[in-house]
């Protein structure tokens, strides 16, 4: 099981790159009203599952990219792997949950609803101990759109001749340092089975969390992660609170009438938390 609380944060530099489209907003890079750039919750766990996939480990929620054992779906996967309960409906829910978390690393690390039917209409809840916020730049981000011409068209006319090219665009962050927050609970570790051994592949994974994840929208090295700072407290409950643990680490430009445009523009600083301190890994 997990002995003890831990948090961490991560610094996300972007260079050029679209950190996470919005697909209600023509997949430009997510913004908040005020202008600073924001990363779904969602993106980065996807992300932690993909590093977790590469590292060996089974994933329940894969990408259809990265299937590795031929299910199509959700459902398919829970249904040839888990198979179908024979128990009373609450005891059926409790083999799943137990089943799953102990099969999948992802499962047991965030969570996972079963809400489909694999015994007599019965479903199960998982509830993780992998807790991701929202992630956001330290400063406004300027947001970039190109136009591109796409020479993909491959249907013939009328006439016999291909047709002509299309125009599209491409939208990205200039320059962004993001801020990403989390941590693990003890107690919902004992749920799920998560132990010491998990959250040292979940710290590797998010210290390595852009290692080939490279895509149009995010060119090899465009985003990486410079800093990852892992706070193991003393206990299970944990000496301190998450909120308080977060800001110890403090985030500043160094000019605020300058706009930003290396990491050299900002001040990282780590104030004293008496008996708790991060570790600090660089990122790769």
């Amino acid at each position: 099981m997990l002995s003890k609380k831990i948090d961490f944060a991560a610094l996300i530099l972007v260079d050029r790159a679209n950190p996470n489209g919005d697909p209600l907003g023509g997949n430009r890079p997510r913004t908040n009203y005020d202008g600073y750039g924001e990363i779904s919750k969602e993106c980065i766990t996807r992300k932690i599952r993909n590093r977790l996939q590469a590292m060996g480990h089974p994933i329940f929620v894969q990408s259809n990219d990265r299937c590795t054992d031929g299910c199509g779906s959700l459902s398919e996967r829970a249904n040839t792997y888990l198979g179908k309960q024979k128990a009373k409906d609450g005891e059926a829910k409790r083999s799943i949950a137990e089943r799953a978390c102990e099969m999948w690393i992802d499962v047991r690390s965030f969570g996972q609803v079963f809400a489909f039917k694999m015994d007599e209409g019965s479903s199960a809840g998982v509830r993780g101990p992998v807790s991701i916020r929202l992630t956001e730049s330290v400063a406004p981000v300027e947001v970039r759109s190109m136009q591109i011409t796409k020479s993909v068209n491959g249907n013939d006319t009328k006439d016999g001749k291909k047709s002509s090219d299309t125009v599209g665009s491409k939208h990205f962050v200039q320059h962004g340092l993001y801020v990403l927050k989390g941590s693990i609970s003890p107690q919902l570790a004992d749920c799920t089975g998560f132990d010491d051994a998990d959250a040292s592949q979940i710290k590797e994974a998010i210290r390595t969390l852009f290692v080939d994840d490279m895509s149009s929208a995010r060119p090899e090295g465009s985003m990486e992660v410079v800093k990852l700072y892992w706070w193991e407290h003393n206990s299970k409950l944990g000496q301190y609170s998450t909120a308080k643990v977060h800001r110890t680490l403090q985030v500043t430009l160094k000019d605020a009438d300058k706009i930003p445009a290396s990491l050299e523009d900002y001040d990282i600083s780590i104030s004293d938390l008496p008996g708790l301190s991060p570790e600090i890994l660089d990122g790769e």
